[in-house]
């Protein structure tokens, strides 16, 4: 199995086995905290090989800097089933999150685990921006 795409952005969605992304990023400024990011998408590109046909578990958990989760973890299947000739296939899978939210700025991090084996992280720093005062 390999990691194809991994990717925090704004939007995503899968048409007909097309992956599409919209503004990737890893980072998220905010004017003050407890802050909350309105909506975005964690998009995932995985190739499997013929010998990994079946069933594989996925999670994808977002953590703070001391590996503690800052919601609950998102939970899935994929079924990945081989047409006749084909030596790999890829799944796509995307995954919505509205209104995550932020205690404290820092650095995050976007886990994601495929049949209970950590797989790949995605960094994401959370920033107080610094404003300027009016004179």
């Amino acid at each position: 199995m390999e990691i194809e795409i991994f990717a925090v952005c704004d939007a995503a969605a899968d048409y007909g086995g097309k992956l599409n992304l919209m503004g990737t990023f890893d980072s998220i400024w905010a004017k003050q905290f407890p802050a909350t990011h309105p909506n975005c998408s964690i998009a995932l590109r995985v190739r499997f090989e013929r010998i990994e046909e079946g069933d594989h578990r996925v999670r994808i958990s977002v953590v703070d800097e001391d590996g503690k989760s800052i919601g609950p973890s998102a939970d899935g299947s994929v079924g990945v089933k081989f047409p006749p000739n084909s030596l790999s296939i890829c799944a796509n899978m995307v995954l919505n999150i509205n209104g995550m939210k932020f205690d404290k700025p820092g650095h995050y991090s976007i886990d994601l685990a495929i049949d209970n084996r950590h797989e790949k992280s995605l960094p994401l720093s959370v920033l107080l921006v610094e404003q300027k005062l009016q004179t």
